[in-house]
């Protein structure tokens, strides 16, 4: 018997229940072997406390509705993947260290709150183009991420195993635990926050083309110290923090979905926003059906094989009252592809007068693989997609909702490219993922500060 004992109060979800999806056709789904060990460990896993709560879901409803109005812009980011081996303090610290850094100087260019998303604390599920993998002759499953199997290339790593997904709750349990005490312990005060974007200025190879922007946030830290604000005040000390994940594993959700006992909806509380992958899209499909029924905020990546017909469907499917801040599209194009492929589909959601953010996803459309075979993205092709998404939207008035990046903290060595010039030569260094190439930290900074440039560029143009 598959957990879900609780029932709603309230009647919004018809015909749905945490369950429903097992009916609908399922796709990036792994094939466990042993339903009785998998029927365990989604027991176990339904009677353990929630990772996040569902007043925290709402008010990123709230902070995600702003930003589809350009009142606010979010700065989603981390691992393609994460690794079960990282589980370190370090490494969790530097991934959030770097987020903040690109949020003061986003913050500062863009006007307005950045909200901030990490792909953490649940990022273990990955979908693959392929079910199998083949090297040097011989054949095996794909690795799926370490919630369902290992990327050791054996058959005994290979097979899916239901007690990795319990292992992944209490390793994002650690996490969620750290990015807490981050966010309000005063790790996060913006006055430090600001002298760590300093020392990486001053180390820069482009230093003299950010001195200029670093300099003014500094005097703006320094005119809010004279005002009394020393950092002592939550606004400065403290910030909002929130997890994501791609909610590809539907046993793992069903299992920590809860029933909210202030407002009486279901929440997945496995994470405060998940997100609808371009190969789990399908209308009629499984993860749509299981994203329908809870009241998370939800996103839907949106690529060139999206047809306006489907993105209408989904819409409807998955937020029928059209509640703002409920979807986010996150469009992932492709550097030669997002000036065509992007237009048709935010008229569509225009016409249809639907409230939507929308962030731009410049990693995944701009992979490419070199000649000895090794997977990489160009921070200028990324760059350049994200440019050709503001163009997009400044072409109709409208200010985007924000950007969508896999980074680390970490100094890897995976993408080419940047004010450091990695090439291809290069990514031998330190090339650590399993799944896809991540921006290094000192690229994340970098793409923070040009992006920065462009819209305070673009803001000077309308005024």
């Amino acid at each position: 018997m598959h957990p879900s004992s609780q029932t709603p109060t309230s009647t919004n979800t018809m015909s749905w229940s945490p369950a429903s999806w097992r009916s609908r056709p399922i796709v990036q789904a792994p094939s466990y072997a042993d339903e009785a060990a998998l029927a365990a460990v989604e027991a176990r896993l339904h009677r353990y406390p929630p990772l996040v709560f569902a007043g925290e879901a709402r008010r990123l409803k709230t902070r995600l509705a702003a930003a589809s109005r350009g009142e606010a812009f979010v700065l989603q980011g981390g691992a393609c993947a994460e690794s079960f081996d990282e589980f370190t303090a370090d490494i969790v610290r530097d991934t959030f260290r770097v987020l903040l850094q690109m949020a003061v100087v986003l913050t500062f260019a863009a006007k307005v709150p950045v909200v901030k998303i990490g792909r953490m604390a649940g990022q273990y599920a990955k979908p693959r183009s392929s079910n199998t993998e083949t090297v040097d002759g011989v054949t095996l499953p794909c690795y799926r991420g370490d919630i369902i199997n290992g990327p050791e290339f054996t058959p005994e790593a290979r097979i899916p195993d239901p007690a990795r997904m319990e292992t992944g709750y209490f390793q994002s349990a650690g996490v969620m635990n750290l990015l807490r005490a981050f966010a309000h312990g005063g790790y996060a005060n913006l006055h430090q926050v600001h002298r760590w974007n300093l020392g990486f200025v001053e180390r820069s190879p482009l230093a003299a083309r950010y001195q200029d922007l670093a300099h003014r946030i500094d005097e703006t830290l320094s005119f809010l110290r004279a005002c009394g604000f020393d950092g002592s005040a939550s606004q400065i000390d403290e910030t909002e923090f929130y997890t994501s994940h791609e909610a590809l594993l539907l046993p793992y959700e069903q299992a920590l979905t809860r029933v909210d006992s202030t407002s009486g909806d279901y929440y997945d509380c496995s994470a405060h926003f998940l997100w609808i992958g371009d190969r789990t899209r399908q209308p009629d499909g499984a993860h749509v059906e299981f994203l329908r029924g809870v009241q998370n905020p939800i996103g839907i990546k949106v690529g060139p094989t999206t047809t306006v017909a489907d993105l209408e469907k989904l819409l409807e499917i998955l937020n029928p009252k059209d509640e703002a801040g409920r979807i986010t599209l996150i469009s992932r194009m492709g550097k030669d592809k997002v000036r065509d492929h992007l237009p048709p589909l935010l008229d569509a959601v225009n016409r249809t007068g639907r409230t939507v953010t929308w962030l731009c996803d410049p990693m995944h459309g701009n992979t490419t693989t070199t000649a000895s075979k090794i997977k990489t993205r160009s921070f200028d092709n990324i760059l350049g997609e994200v440019l050709g998404f503001f163009d997009v939207f400044e072409a109709i008035g409208r200010r985007p909702g924000g950007i969508h990046l896999e980074m680390t903290g970490q100094d890897v060595t995976e993408c080419i490219g940047g004010a450091q010039c990695l090439t291809e030569a290069d990514l031998g260094g330190r090339y650590e993922t399993f799944c896809d190439p991540r921006l290094n930290a000192e690229q994340s900074l970098e793409m923070a500060f040009l992006l920065a440039q462009e819209l305070t560029g673009r803001a000077g143009k309308k005024e």
